[in-house]
């Protein structure tokens, strides 16, 4: 409570003081969160992505919940700056508090820093951004193909990745199973 009987910004909004963490790396005015039930999302421009995630890891977000990318090419609705979005859950576990972090990158390159060094978790997760979009993480240990075979050249969950794929079946090695 404040000194006039009325609770403060951070005890009605419990959420205030992790857009204080964020302002205090991004500046005040270009923080623009938005809510959808009770979570919290905020769009982090992609060269200030790393501060960010290390800044909310100090104030105590210890988890990283899910690691996930979006590819938006010729989404309906408003236009959108980059092409590709990658999504951070992140949870503080003495809290509860969660929030989602957004970064945009574009073609031709996108990239984004690894989460890698906070959270060794957002390896696989990283690595599977990686074979399904073609999204690079710098920085990360192990950057390679996690379900797509070595010398597949593409990337499936792109939007312009045709249903049927390209024909790549052939290029692929025949698994023979063993006998039971």
């Amino acid at each position: 409570m404040s000194t006039t009987g009325a609770p403060s910004s951070t005890e009605a909004d419990p959420q205030a003081a992790t857009l204080a963490v964020i302002a205090g790396v991004l500046g005040e005015g270009n923080v623009n969160p938005s809510r959808f039930g009770d979570n919290l999302r905020v769009f982090v421009p992609a060269g200030r992505l790393f501060e960010v995630l290390s800044a909310l890891k100090a104030s105590g977000f210890d988890w990283l919940i899910e690691l996930g990318g979006t590819d938006y090419l010729g989404y309906p609705g408003p236009a959108r700056a980059s092409r590709f979005e990658v999504h951070y859950v992140l949870k503080n576990s003495a809290t509860r508090e969660r929030i989602i972090l957004k970064a945009g990158v574009d073609d031709p390159d996108p990239s984004l820093p690894s989460a890698y060094p906070l959270w060794p978790g957002a390896d696989w997760m990283e690595r599977e951004v990686f074979d399904m979009y073609g999204i690079r993480f710098e920085g990360h240990p192990d950057l390679r193909r996690i379900l797509m075979p070595e010398g597949f050249a593409a990337f499936p969950l792109r939007k312009d990745y045709p249903l049927r794929g390209r024909g790549e079946r052939h290029n692929f090695p025949r698994l023979t199973r063993g006998e039971t």
